[in-house]
């Protein structure tokens, strides 16, 4: 069959609604949703201070990555809890790690901005 057909496209509805199920589940993660406010302040400046298209879209997909990956963060975190409350090593280290990479991304979408600004 054709991935365009019926079935095709019911495939991608659901895959649709999948994925905003996932989104409204972060609006419930206070960080995703500091975050996100972030981006609704940089957004408007990122518009006003890139000099051409190119800078706009650095600006903006910087701290675009920080959302994916605390989306990813948020994943990870929810399928640690899901094997129970107790303390282990390994589930600490999940989510250091995925802490880590909302680090690294937040400094990496300064560094962006910073190069960008000040040419």
């Amino acid at each position: 069959m054709s991935d365009w057909g019926p079935e095709g496209l019911a495939k991608l509805l659901r895959a649709g609604g999948y994925s905003l199920a996932g989104l409204r589940a972060a609006l419930g993660e206070r960080a995703f949703r500091q975050e996100l406010a972030v981006l609704a302040a940089l957004v408007p400046l990122a518009l006003w201070l890139g000099g051409d298209g190119v800078e706009r879209a650095l600006l903006i997909g910087a701290w675009v990555l920080v959302l994916v990956v605390e989306l990813l963060n948020s994943a990870v975190e929810a399928v640690v809890d899901r094997f129970g409350p107790e303390r282990h090593p390994l589930a600490g280290r999940a989510k250091d790690l995925g802490s880590a990479a909302v680090l690294v991304a937040i400094l990496n979408a300064a560094l962006v901005w910073a190069l960008v600004l000040l040419g």
